[in-house]
């Protein structure tokens, strides 16, 4: 299929060119083999164009006609898998026209009248990134689904709490994963935002000083579903804030991914035992056949350096450019296409495993009741008795030295060594030490109170409904 283009160089800039471009150049400033994925809002941006341009009066009718029916054509083909997409002609864009002009005549020439590739990319871009967001949180928000749904099953299932990943106090399993979902609520809000932000249309700006021919912008805005055109000609050709904004939400949230990820992969270790992972997200190994590798956690976690390295990659790119548009920008697109591929397919994995994960009680109630996780409760029960903070940690800390030198938790102690070291100490203070008096004791808002847990969950479905 050769291009209707004509001009020696197979350019559209062939005019201004005394000698063809060098093969390797052709092959090395190309971008169709990345930018083809575009090619489904590059021919929506193209309608919506033509069809502004004929209500301007600026297209015929019956090249409106032409146009809508090469584009059915060419879209069928691609679709199809049977289009033939030319390295000479470097991009999506100038693919299509090319195509569309082979197709229907003069007709495809005149639909780049009032528009430059400038705008034409940074409006195909919006597009694609704007439903690419859409996709991302209906996972996303499948995730936290099934985080709320977990949570209430366990609002009970007691596990330890960690700092320094040492035990610190007792927790609920229910609560641990709600706090999973803050986490991933606050994401989800972050490409919400992000999605308002970026909703103006660049179409119209041209290459960057917009037409002299008399469109009609918020036609084509309101065609497109954007909220509003953009204000600025200039910013918007070069305007790729809008990519970096969702590559930066998209690295916070695969690094929250990342840390649910860890968690998963120590809690399914032999070690802890806390969690079985259904056996379709894992694999064995090639020589030790007991093993049951937690690889979909470690994936999820090891590519959430590379959105990250997207992120910084993005914000190199456009740090140094001058307005408007420069060639630099091309390389925008491969970074921002792989973090939204990378971040839709681990938010998949994970909504899919989450509500297929198992927690084992037995084993988080034994890692729950070492480390002397009721040691702060005692504390509690101290200053409730009337002793100062300072001095009921110090209580607390000589209680835990007893336990210790006897291989024993504190909530072990008997009632007589432990009013050997305060007489306010009663036999309630029993009731403080073990692990559900202590989960239970914490029944406030954000609490790990089982009711609290409960509440908790049914706050955050509202909330996730309502979005």
């Amino acid at each position: 299929m050769s291009s209707s283009l004509d001009s020696h160089t197979s350019q559209t800039w062939g005019g201004r060119f005394s000698e063809a471009t060098d093969a390797f150049v052709q092959e090395f400033t190309a971008s169709y083999s990345f930018d083809h994925i575009l090619a489904h809002y590059d021919i929506q941006g193209s309608r919506a164009h033509a069809d502004m341009l004929a209500a301007s009066g600026i297209l015929s009718s019956d090249d409106l006609k032409d146009i809508h029916r090469g584009l059915d054509q060419v879209l069928t083909e691609i679709d199809a898998g049977e289009f033939h997409w030319q390295v000479a002609l470097e991009d999506v864009h100038m693919n299509i026209e090319a195509r569309l002009t082979e197709i229907i005549g003069d007709a495809g020439k005149r639909l780049h009248t009032g528009r430059s590739r400038n705008d034409q990319v940074a409006t195909d871009i919006r597009l694609y990134l704007r439903a690419a967001i859409n996709s991302i949180q209906g996972q996303l928000r499948r995730l936290r689904a099934g985080l709320i749904d977990q949570a209430e099953t366990y609002a009970d299932t007691v596990m330890p709490g960690f700092t320094h990943l040492q035990v610190a106090q007792p927790v609920t399993f229910g609560h641990h994963l709600l706090a999973w979902n803050e986490m991933l609520a606050r994401d989800d809000g972050r490409l919400t935002d992000c999605a308002e932000r970026m909703n103006q249309c660049p179409l119209g700006a041209a290459a960057l000083a917009g037409t002299s021919y008399p469109i009609n912008r918020q036609m084509t805005a309101e065609a497109l579903g954007f909220t509003a055109p953009t204000e600025n000609s200039l910013d918007s050709v070069s305007d790729r804030d809008f990519a970096i904004e969702f590559t930066a939400a998209a690295a916070i949230t695969m690094m929250h991914l990342s840390r649910m990820a860890e968690e998963m992969i120590i809690w399914t270790s032999a070690q802890f035992a806390f969690v079985d992972l259904p056996d379709r997200f894992c694999t064995g190994s090639s020589i030790m056949p007991q093993k049951k590798n937690p690889d979909v956690p470690e994936l999820i976690r090891g590519k959430a350096g590379r959105v990250q390295g997207h992120l910084v990659a993005l914000i190199t790119l456009m740090k140094g450019q001058p307005l408007a548009y420069n060639k630099d920008n091309q390389e925008d697109k491969e970074p921002l296409f792989d973090a939204v591929k990378t971040l839709h397919d681990s938010l998949l994995a994970f909504a899919d495993l989450v509500p297929a994960m198992k927690a084992k009680p037995d084993s988080m109630r034994r890692a729950a009741s070492l480390g002397h996780p009721t040691a702060t409760d005692l504390a509690d029960y101290l200053v409730r008795k009337g002793v100062a903070f300072r001095d009921a940690h110090e209580i607390v800390g000589t209680a835990v030295g007893m336990a210790e030198t006897q291989g024993k938790d504190v909530g072990e102690l008997s009632l007589e060594e432990l009013q050997s070291l305060s007489g306010l100490i009663e036999s309630d203070v029993f009731e403080v030490l073990t692990l559900e008096g202590s989960v239970a004791a914490r029944d406030h808002i954000g609490g790990t109170a089982p009711r609290q847990v409960r509440a908790a969950a049914e706050r955050a479905r509202a909330k996730l409904s309502a979005v």
